[in-house]
């Protein structure tokens, strides 16, 4: 009864979070949304308002990993097809390429250690369906990474949340997690155009 009244005041940023969350893989729209930066300022703010840090992240790793099961049958019923599809506002051929190559590269590990990396972790678990993954191996190895990531940034976060200098600077703190974790997306965008001009 005490967590409850704890966290039902939360419930609306909750689902909101939940929603961000399995966005970021389950739409394939990672590439526009920090979630690096948000699972860590979550961390942060729940340190500092004394929210249930457990479970909020329970409910952050199951939008992983269910975000991570959509992508993955999206790409297993859209085939190596989607390679050949256009560019457009929202989809990059090259993101599917580059996550390819990672995937290729590791295997199965990817959809673990793509967790920790911007833009790739978005499109693995569907470039995993492409690949036609054996299901069953899929699923445990999203349900590690999804289950590490999340810990991981939350945990931080909510750990730096209970320092008296992070909660009286808490507005800066969360500015310079956010341009830390949108640089790579900016580099890659810098990159691409930079690219682009030379051919």
């Amino acid at each position: 009864m005490v967590v409850y009244v704890a966290v039902a005041p939360y419930y609306p940023v909750f689902a909101a979070l939940f929603a961000i969350v399995f966005s970021e893989t389950g739409l394939l729209i990672g590439v526009i949304i920090p979630a690096d930066s948000i699972l860590f300022t979550i961390g942060v703010a729940s340190g500092a308002a004394g929210i249930n840090v457990y479970l909020l992240g329970i409910m952050l790793m199951c939008a992983a990993i269910i975000g991570d099961n959509v992508a993955y049958f999206l790409g297993k019923k859209a085939g190596p097809r989607i390679f050949t599809r256009p560019q457009s506002r929202f989809f990059h051929p090259d993101h599917l390429i580059k996550t390819k190559k990672f995937y290729e590269k590791y295997g199965p590990r990817a959809v673990v250690y793509s967790r920790f990396i911007p833009i790739i972790r978005t499109c693995t678990p569907f470039i995993s369906g492409v690949a036609e993954m054996y299901y069953p191996k899929f699923l445990a190895f999203s349900f590690l990474g999804g289950s590490l990531a999340i810990a991981f940034l939350t945990t931080l976060g909510y750990r730096l949340g209970q320092v008296a200098i992070v909660r009286q600077n808490f507005e800066k703190v969360v500015v310079g997690i956010v341009i830390l974790s949108v640089m790579p997306i900016f580099l890659e965008a810098y990159k691409a155009r930079r690219a682009g001009a030379v051919t």
